[in-house]
This record gives C-alpha cells, sequence and structure tokens, in this order.
C-alpha cells in the first residue's frame, strides 16, 4: 500500500478519535468540571486530520502514488471528516455550537446526492459528476463553520454574530450546490429518456 494511500486511511482512523475526545469535553461541561485538554485533544485531531488531505494529495501527484484506492477513498474520507464536524458539534454542548437544523440540512444535501448517484447509476451505468463553484464554496463555509466552533475560546454563553452569519451563509450555499446537483442529475436522465413514460405502458 501506498503512503498516500496509508495517510488517507490514518484521516479516516482519525475521526472516530476526534468524536471521542469532543464527547468528553461535551460531558465536561455538563457536569460543570470543563476539561479544557479534551477540547485542545480534540482540535489538534480534527487539524491533522484536514491537513492530511493536503498531504496525501501531494504525495500522490508527485510521487507517482495515484491508486484506484486512493481515488475512491480521499473523497470519501474527506466528506466523512466534514460530516464528523458538523454532526458532532451541533450534537454536543460545547460553548458555542452549531445548531441541529444545519447538521440535518448537510446531512440532507449528501444523501440526496448519494440517492442521485445511485439511480443515475443503475438507471444509465454510467454517472457525470462535474465540480460546480457552489459545491467548492459550499465545502469551505461548512469547513468553516466547524473551525470557529473548535477555535471559539471566548464564547461562553451564546454563538457570537459573525459564527451566526457564516452558519447561514454557508446554509444558503448547501441549498443551492444540493439543488444544483439535483437539476444536474434530471438533466442527465432526461437525455437518456429516464423522464418520459414507457412505450410500452397503456
Amino acid at each position: 500500500m501506498t503512503l498516500a494511500n496509508q495517510i488517507t486511511i490514518t484521516r479516516l482512523l482519525l475521526i472516530p478519535v476526534f468524536i471521542v475526545f469532543a464527547a468528553y469535553y461535551s460531558q465536561s461541561i455538563i457536569d460543570n468540571a470543563e476539561v479544557v485538554w479534551y477540547r485542545i485533544a480534540a482540535l489538534i485531531t480534527y487539524a491533522v486530520a484536514s491537513i492530511s488531505d493536503a498531504l496525501d494529495g501531494y504525495i500522490a501527484r508527485n510521487f507517482n502514488q495515484s491508486t484506484q484506492l486512493g481515488r475512491a477513498l480521499d473523497p470519501v474520507a474527506d466528506k466523512l471528516l466534514l460530516l464528523a464536524g458538523v454532526v458532532t458539534l451541533s450534537v454536543t454542548q460545547w460553548t458555542a455550537v452549531l445548531p441541529i437544523w444545519f447538521a440535518v440540512l448537510v446531512i440532507a444535501r449528501d444523501v440526496a446526492i448519494v440517492a442521485g448517484v445511485v439511480i443515475i447509476h443503475y438507471t444509465i451505468g454510467k454517472v457525470k459528476m462535474r465540480a460546480i463553484a457552489t459545491s467548492k464554496i459550499c465545502t469551505f463555509l461548512q469547513l468553516s463553520c466547524v473551525c470557529w466552533v473548535l477555535v471559539d475560546f471566548w464564547s461562553v454563553e451564546a454563538r457570537p454574530l459573525p459564527l451566526e452569519i457564516l452558519i447561514y451563509l454557508a446554509a444558503v450555499f448547501t441549498l443551492i450546490s444540493g439543488y444544483q446537483y439535483i437539476v444536474e442529475g434530471i438533466h442527465q436522465m432526461r437525455e437518456h429518456g429516464h423522464t418520459t413514460p414507457d412505450c410500452d405502458v397503456s
């Protein structure tokens, strides 16, 4: 197994580690005995996992280590890491957390996209997934929300206004990019005649 693939797998293994540290920090707050070390450990774990994304890509491109396994695992690891951050920081009791509705929205978008990919693959046999600008902006904003909560050591009782604005901005781009992918999926289905009635149906 290549070094790039090992780094990608390590990123996957760091996800439950991050969740555990975040959960322990949350419990310490609930118990009115905040253990900041858990928060720092969660932050470091998430940072290392995020940095590894750029590292494995660099190694794969520059040291001839690009493999089919790596191309399949890398986006999965990235998406799971982002989802882990959004969901964990929505359901735990940190001093400034993400709202539950935001996590539901992020999950719903990804489920809709995955469902669309499965349907198109089943009916057409080939899925054309092109990168769209709004999706990249959406990912950046979602990740920014997670990073803000992780490094927000100063908020005590509620989310600061800039974070609220960032969350709503991320939500808007989550909706827009999800809608664009759905429209693109319907377009691909229409091109192959899968949105019109079967000729033999009376």
